[in-house]
């Protein structure tokens, strides 16, 4: 913007997180969070300019063919595995699965030095086991990371250490993988098994939220041989489970094993979202990210992507399910593109107390109190505050949030909403009570639209209204017009602009049209806290050549600034923004602190 860009820099963060004046469609901020002791991880190999651990030495070959190799035996008929109706496989008179697809694996010991090793090699004659682990490739990634203090360049590029990231061949020239694996990817590229050639991989499509992305490769060469995985079902708990992957601690495939552990709507770390995951005991490493999951069948249940750690927790890791990747795959088969998740737009509240329930005319022990509808969804047109919902598409809804899951289990109600064969702009019809009557009502589901407060990475914001942006100060470019507001990028990380001469600011495109059509004497702009910047219109004009020139800018602005200002709410008033308090709003319609990639 002509005047203001002389004194300062200013940014617009949109619900993805992109910064306006960044060409790149692709750039996202992501927050941390410090609680203690307690941190979940995505599986994500450090990159080089971390400092790397030293490797343990490596044992002789003399001391490795030491290790027994025991003999595999036969297993009489009555003994080998069968799969039950459901697909699971039915367990032996001792208990124990048996494994068919990996059962030359042999189980893992240690060494002296704490590397994993195999007690036996695989049979290379066992197609089902070959196939399995060739169809695991390695990925390498080159990032480039934006600079969002310096919105018109980006950081320097840096490739991971150790080369450590995994993905899996599905068919149709498609492979998936892990979204954080590739994020902000300059160049990717696919290494198969047994191969000594890296091939350039194309990012066709990426789910932050769901922390899936897919890949293609052009050249030919790379699919000679190669064979694809084939999606199974959602296990059971204590169902066995394998990871394949090509995690650190080495530069072959390595093997894992373990059990389910649970299944229920988990938090993902990398696109803090809540979604159906998968808790199993399996080891899963940096660098395990984007390997797939398989049950005893050989069938690929799912992509491991990240672990909990904690000091009074050990061997948790999470894997997304088949029917998430499934959710993904065919958003992108019948969009062309990623479109997300949707969802109903509503923060809802358990009904667990009879007395709320009683107050509210609710007969039975059913149902959840919406507690505020969020203004850009659709669900503003037909639901309102202090409504209760009993049924989603004929399914109750029990009074702590839950819906029926399988044959024995309950799960959450937002499991509904993302899960069932739902796409965004479908329609939903939902039971509820309004002031004691029942009734039904049709929803349309769409991906929910937040807002990123930098401030407090944790915490997330609404949209209250379609096109809002949040404006921040991102530096201040020195320069005699702005003589004392060098400190303010020092204050804090960044500064909100909320006014400029009085008036409220709806998107950067907002503010840049306000200064362009401001003929008055001084530049008053307004942030958070009532700090306030006041610049002279023509001395910050005239200074402005010199500042671009100064600090290499090619433009004092990003090209879509350049366009005419359509107002998105239609009017030429902007909306108060609500002040939701202290408490963070997550990504669960319950508004429970969600677990934030670290």
């Amino acid at each position: 913007m002509a005047a203001a860009a002389v004194a300062c820099w200013f940014s617009a963060i949109t619900s993805t997180g992109t910064s306006r004046y960044s060409l790149s469609s692709s750039q996202r901020l992501f927050a941390a969070s410090h609680t203690p002791n307690h941190r979940l991880f995505v599986t994500k190999a450090s990159n080089d300019r971390k400092k790397t651990p030293q490797k343990s030495p490596r044992k002789s070959a003399k001391e490795t063919e030491g290790i027994s190799q025991k003999k595999s035996t036969g297993r009489s008929k009555d003994e080998r595995p069968c799969a039950n109706a459901d697909g699971n496989s039915v367990r032996s008179n001792t208990g124990q699965p048996h494994s068919t697809a990996f059962k030359s694996f042999g189980a893992q010991i240690k060494d002296s030095k704490g590397f994993l090793m195999n007690d036996q090699q695989v049979e290379t004659g066992n197609f089902q086991d070959a196939t399995c682990l060739n169809a695991v490739v390695k990925v390498y990634c080159t990032h480039t990371e934006p600079d969002y203090s310096l919105p018109w360049q980006k950081q320097r590029q840096y490739t991971s250490t150790g080369r450590h990231c995994s993905a899996f061949i599905i068919g149709d020239g498609k492979l998936l993988t892990n979204a954080h694996c590739i994020e902000y990817g300059t160049q990717v590229k696919v290494k198969r098994r047994g191969d000594d050639t890296k091939y350039v991989a194309k990012v066709l499509a990426r789910g932050v939220e769901c922390d899936i992305a897919l890949l293609s490769v052009e050249n030919e060469e790379f699919w000679k041989g190669a064979e694809s995985l084939q999606l199974g079902h959602l296990p059971r708990l204590q169902d066995a489970v394998t990871v394949v992957g090509y995690p650190l601690g080495g530069d072959t495939i390595s093997v894992t094993k373990g059990v389910v552990s649970r299944i229920e709507v988990t938090s993902y770390a990398h696109g803090s979202s809540e979604l159906l995951g998968i808790q199993i005991d399996a080891a899963i490493n940096p660098g395990n990210s984007g390997g797939p999951a398989f049950n005893d069948q050989g069938e690929c249940i799912g992509v491991a992507f990240q672990v909990y750690r904690s000091d009074d927790a050990e061997n948790i890791g999470y894997v997304i399910p088949t029917t998430v990747v499934s959710h993904f795959l065919d958003d992108y088969k019948k969009n062309g593109k990623y479109s997300g998740f949707p969802c109903l737009g509503v923060l809802l509240q358990k009904l667990e107390n009879p007395a709320l329930r009683a107050c509210l005319k609710v007969p039975s022990n059913e149902g959840v109190l919406v507690r505020r509808v969020e203004p850009t969804s659709d669900a503003i047109n037909v639901l309102k505050e202090g409504d209760v919902i009993v049924s989603f598409d004929g399914i109750n809804v029990g009074c702590e949030g839950t819906v029926p899951f399988r044959s024995t289990e309950r799960i959450a109600f937002r499991y509904l909403i993302s899960q069932r064969i739902r796409f965004a702009g479908d329609v939903a019809e939902l039971g509820i009570i309004r002031g004691g009557a029942l009734m039904k009502v049709q929803a349309v589901l769409n991906p929910r639209v937040h807002l990123l407060k930098l401030l407090a990475r944790a915490r997330y914001s609404l949209a209250t209204f379609k096109g809002e942006q949040i404006v921040i100060l991102s530096q201040v470019l020195a320069d005699e017009v702005n003589i004392g507001y060098e400190s303010m990028e020092y204050m804090q990380a960044s500064y909100f602009v909320l006014k400029f001469n009085g008036t409220r600011i709806k998107n950067i495109h907002h503010l840049a049209h306000l200064v362009d059509s401001f003929k008055g004497e001084y530049l008053v702009f307004e942030f958070e806290d009532n700090y306030i910047s006041v610049l002279e219109r023509k001395a910050s004009a005239a200074a402005l050549s010199d500042i671009l020139t100064a600090n290499s800018i090619s433009s004092e602005r990003s090209p879509d600034l350049l366009e005419p200002y359509v107002d998105p709410t239609g009017n030429n008033q902007a909306y108060d923004h609500q002040d939701y308090g202290e408490s963070p709003v997550s990504n669960s319609e319950f508004g429970f602190d969600a677990l934030i990639w670290t």
